[in-house]
């Protein structure tokens, strides 16, 4: 998929397909939280959940709105599962990254403290 894709969407068209990458990130976010054990506790998972499906965390990815229509247009065109590697190379790098500089920031403190 391609940038110029979204480019030919006007601005009705770009909101639905953000509407539903929007949803696709949302399930990917909570099965991707469910397997890893490092986030076990509930409110733990709910904290990174809310971050990872932000406008603020998606905005390090580009504008919002872009990054979910481009999920949604990856999803209606090629399915759920290339939707998930798209997420699992584009958004997990970022989370890991992320949480990592805060661990690293916070040495000694717990990071449900610190998301």
């Amino acid at each position: 998929m391609s940038k110029s894709d979204l480019g030919a969407l006007d601005e009705a068209r770009m909101r639905e397909k953000a509407w539903i990458g929007d949803a696709v990130l949302a399930l990917f976010s909570r099965i991707w939280l469910l397997e890893h054990k490092d986030f076990k506790h509930q409110e733990l998972r709910n904290k990174i959940f809310i971050r990872m499906t932000s406008n603020r965390f998606l905005s390090s990815l580009g504008e919002p709105t872009k990054v979910e229509a481009e999920i949604g247009l990856v999803y209606e065109r090629e399915g759920l599962e290339s939707a998930f590697s798209y997420l699992e190379g584009s958004v997990v790098p970022l989370v890991n990254s992320q949480l990592a500089n805060l661990r690293k920031s916070n040495p000694g403190k717990k990071l449900a403290d610190l998301v």
